[in-house]
């Protein structure tokens, strides 16, 4: 049986390709740019194909982040603080919900708690090297 062709426009292709690749941060937001005005094919062609470019890209990315996380809150920080001291892998429900709270605010989420240890452990390992992080 042959598979049913994709009967949607070009545009609308390249849209949807484009909405599945959103940008991390100024440095995607660059390198698009090149590419649509044809700079990024003239460094290519003077520089060669390892021109720096991905590394320049992933630094400003690094740099300047988008959706950048907000400050911990010193009562979120303190509550973290201690509860990272004493975590044993078991997250209690009245825990996960302060985590989830801490979570969707400082990283711009929706997330619901949720049964599901997968789901937890990942909340839980984000805001341990988000903590780890804000405290170098």
């Amino acid at each position: 049986m042959e598979e049913p062709k994709d009967k949607r426009t070009k545009a609308y292709k390249q849209w949807k390709e484009n909405q599945e690749k959103a940008s991390e941060g100024l440095g995607d937001t660059v390198a698009k740019v090149t590419k649509a005005t044809g700079i990024e094919r003239c460094i290519k062609f003077v520089l060669g194909q390892d021109c720096g470019c991905d590394e320049r890209k992933e630094k400003l990315n690094e740099i300047f982040p988008y959706n950048k996380p907000e400050c911990l809150f010193e009562v979120e920080y303190n509550y973290l603080d201690s509860f990272f001291k004493q975590f044993n892998g078991i997250v209690k429900a009245s825990d996960q919900v302060l985590l989830y709270r801490i979570y969707n605010r400082v990283f711009h989420q929706k997330k619901e708690t949720s049964g599901c240890s997968t789901c937890v452990a990942g909340v839980v390992k984000e805001l341990k090297n988000y903590f780890n992080y804000y405290n170098k």
